[in-house]
């Protein structure tokens, strides 16, 4: 249905238009949504999950991985929108993973509840990438090949979005990276047929730099993740030490997937830097953290850094629960959804019936990345790439945070803020999952480079 709004309300009043007499498409999971098309109000009526699901098996391959793939009955795929899920469900970024699946899976339950996407049912088809994107090449083939998928998504590394990205555009098929930030991605490494909706490496150095050297210091040492992912960021934070005329006096590089960092970590206090910046992710940051704290570094010097996820502190213990660091969404807190966000407050209450645990930034990365692809679908008629593409392009929409994002025409990045939080390793009395109090708030013009400066290194090469 072209040009259409949805929403839980029930008053005409509460629609509103976008530019371009486009509409956003909202979360409605645990009621029959009202549909807003021109003036009109429309009411569709209950698809059950499971009259689509039935008779679903699982493939021994994901099954052993712990995510089965959905295999329909014979004669079932026809009648399907098959979206296909390259995440990595096993290694350092397992719970990422995970929780990217759980975000995208609710979006595509509430386009199904809303009767399916161009009259199609959607599913998803899972594969594990094991963090590795050699294997990501192979299952991305796999999935367009003999699934036939009608879309990509997915990826929490960065070197295995860049290979994702690369073999998607191949196939000439549609790719979203929910959650590999290097900067690569749209920009020398960009294509016509991949988008990004996690934030990119430059957005969250340059959200998190200035107050990290306000608070702690311009003398910065460096810990490095030694791929793409981390390259790209200290790359982002030595522009901003040069604007701010200060100095990162080392810059160790350790391998994805460190267990030991005692090596590195024993360098840090006889370089006396005035806060030590730390860049890897997942288990990484976990071990990372685990073993400064051993070692009393914590207690004797700030740490800070671009990005953390609150699935790296939780697995953490108290004492290791400390810093300043970059978010990228937060389940609570005005400065992220602001004021009356329904929407927001509803996929958060749902999620947490669901799994009795509040959704991360990773579950907002799969939800906003699957609901906007399916929207993308429906609004240009077609699963068509190019025209999907196009579709997507500078489409204003309302997520779940305060604001107006899209996907930049330019470069294919998703435009919106990030922010700067503090832990608070205990929460709070009413919640002890809430361990980020939210400091600043950092629009997306602010800390991404501009369409001139993308302009000179990324070319997307639209087919034709």
């Amino acid at each position: 249905m072209r040009g259409a709004y949805v929403q839980q309300a029930t008053t005409r009043s509460r629609c509103k238009r976008q530019k371009g007499g486009k509409y956003a498409t909202g979360w409605a999971p645990d009621q029959y949504p009202i549909i807003f098309e021109r003036g009109k109000i429309m009411r569709h009526a209950s698809i059950s999950r499971e009259a689509f699901v039935k008779g679903a098996t699982a493939g021994a391959a994901a099954l052993a991985a712990g995510f089965p793939a959905f295999v329909p009955k014979r004669g079932e795929a026809a009648d399907q929108l098959r979206i296909g899920v390259l995440e990595e469900y096993t290694g350092t970024y397992a719970t990422e993973g995970r929780n990217e699946t759980r975000g995208a899976q609710m979006a595509v339950d509430a386009w199904n509840k809303r009767g399916g996407v161009l009259g199609r049912q959607v599913a998803l088809v899972k594969e594990d990438i094991q963090g590795d994107p050699g294997v990501t090449v192979q299952k991305a083939r796999k999935l367009v090949n003999q699934d036939k998928v009608e879309a990509l998504f997915g990826c929490v590394s960065s070197a295995d979005a860049l290979a994702a990205s690369g073999a998607a555009n191949a196939m000439g098929m549609l790719y979203v990276d929910s959650g590999g930030h290097t900067d690569d991605v749209t920009g020398k490494a960009c294509h016509w047929n991949t988008f990004r909706t996690c934030h990119s490496t430059w957005m969250e150095t340059h959200a998190t730099g200035y107050s990290i050297a306000k608070l702690f210091g311009k003398k910065w040492f460096l810990i490095t993740p030694d791929y793409a992912y981390g390259h790209s960021l200290a790359i982002g934070y030595q522009d901003v030490i040069k604007r701010i005329g200060g100095q990162i006096i080392a810059n160790e590089l350790t391998p994805l997937g460190t267990t030991d960092f005692s090596s590195y970590l024993t360098k840090v206090e006889g370089a006396k830097p005035d806060v030590l910046v730390a860049m890897p992710q997942g288990n990484d940051l976990v071990n990372l953290l685990k073993q400064a704290s051993s070692f009393g570094l914590l207690k004797k010097l700030p740490v800070a850094g671009p990005q953390v996820e609150l699935e790296t502190m939780w697995a953490l213990p108290d004492e290791a629960r400390v810093g300043y660091w970059g978010i990228e969404w937060y389940y609570t807190n005005e400065l992220v959804l602001g004021k009356g966000n329904t929407q927001a407050a509803n996929f958060v209450q749902a999620y947490r019936k669901q799994y009795t645990e509040p959704p991360t930034a990773r579950v907002c990365f799969g939800y906003t990345t699957v609901d906007r692809l399916l929207w993308g679908m429906n609004e240009a008629k077609t699963t068509d790439a190019a025209k999907v593409a196009r579709t997507l392009e500078n489409a204003h929409f309302r997520g779940l945070w305060e604001g107006s994002p899209y996907y930049r025409g330019a470069d294919h990045q998703l435009m919106w803020p990030m922010w700067f939080a503090q832990i608070r390793a205990k929460g709070t009395a009413t919640d002890s999952h809430d361990i980020f109090d939210v400091k600043d708030r950092q629009e997306a013009d602010k800390i991404e480079q501009t369409v001139a400066e993308k302009a000179a290194v990324c070319h997307l090469g639209y087919p034709g």
